[in-house]
């Protein structure tokens, strides 16, 4: 079974960084599409970037500030994350999936069969 666990997340003034990381078992970092999930209270799960070999996409709002990036000797999928905002504060997921970014829509959580546990990520004013 395909297991993903996130880690990273913590608290942080605004301007501040962070690098999550996401480790996995039983699946390949770098075969197929690999993403980042936010999830904020009382809001839909959002698609933050996702990455394959071809391509790497990014949500509007993050743009210029996120970076995903993947080891596959190490099988870590990565998110750098800087100039955090307040409105990036959020539960953050690993997904993944058996396919290419291109069969699949990024951003769409159902599209995506493999999720982690999540690590949360606050940005204070």
């Amino acid at each position: 079974q395909v297991q993903l666990m996130e880690s990273g997340g913590g608290s942080v003034q605004t301007g501040g960084s962070l690098k999550l990381s996401c480790s996995a078992s039983r699946y390949k970092v770098g075969d197929y599409c690999m993403a980042w999930f936010r999830q904020a209270p009382g809001k839909e799960r959002e698609g933050v970037a996702s990455i394959d070999w071809s391509s790497r996409n990014y949500a509007p709002s993050v743009k210029g500030r996120f970076t995903i990036s993947q080891d596959n000797a190490k099988n870590i999928l990565y998110l750098q994350m800087s100039d955090l905002k307040p409105e990036d504060t959020a539960m953050y997921y690993c997904a993944a999936d058996r396919v290419y970014c291109s069969v699949l829509q990024w951003d769409r959580s159902t599209d995506f069969g493999y999720f982690g546990q999540g690590t949360q990520v606050t940005v204070s004013a």
